[in-house]
């Protein structure tokens, strides 16, 4: 396996980007530098790398994010409204429980102690918009069926204020996460 410790960005090595796009990391870079992208927003920087250099949507925005993370133009898990933390977890009990354990107040009390959430918006066994307890911050929840008694929950947390709190929320979820893997599969 490549080693990816050396890349801007650690989930995607050079060989792959080189694969999808035509350039590795410092190619990109230098394509970026010479169209004075350090001048750009985010929106820019992936519309010129999207319209001019034809990158599909999805790499245009990977190759935006690493540029700006690499070019101290954006922090880790920075976005434009905020921050954002995305949290994952299989769980081995049918779609239905893990939507369940998120809808079900009582259920959600056993393994989320957090007061005020208000879920604003549901898809039964698909999704949910929720504003969490300080009304300022908002989750986004997936369920996805992985075979007949397993499932996914992602928790995205998003308009966290800086770098410190996305951290800790990232930590936070993946704890609770766990833990109803605890309670889900007594």
């Amino acid at each position: 396996m490549p080693d990816k410790s050396k890349s801007p960005n650690p989930k995607i090595g050079d060989e792959a980007v080189q694969a999808k796009t035509g350039k590795n990391w410092q190619g990109w870079f230098a394509v970026l530098d010479k169209a004075h992208a350090k001048k750009m927003n985010h929106t820019e920087i992936a519309t010129y790398l999207y319209e001019k250099q034809k990158l599909d949507s999805w790499w245009a925005q990977m190759v935006a994010v690493t540029y700006e993370q690499t070019r101290g133009l954006r922090q880790k898990h920075e976005r434009p409204g905020g921050y954002e933390i995305s949290v994952s977890k299989v769980i081995p009990v049918p779609l239905s429980s893990l939507y369940k354990s998120w809808m079900d107040e009582k259920v959600r009390g056993s393994w989320l102690k957090e007061k005020g959430l208000t879920v604003r918006k549901s898809i039964t066994n698909k999704s949910m918009r929720v504003t969490w307890g300080d009304n300022k911050t908002s989750l986004e929840v997936y369920f996805c069926p992985k075979g007949d008694s397993k499932a996914q929950v992602v928790v995205q947390h998003t308009k966290l204020a800086n770098l410190t709190e996305a951290e800790k929320m990232k930590k936070y979820w993946k704890e609770k996460l766990e833990k109803l893997n605890g309670v889900l599969g007594k």
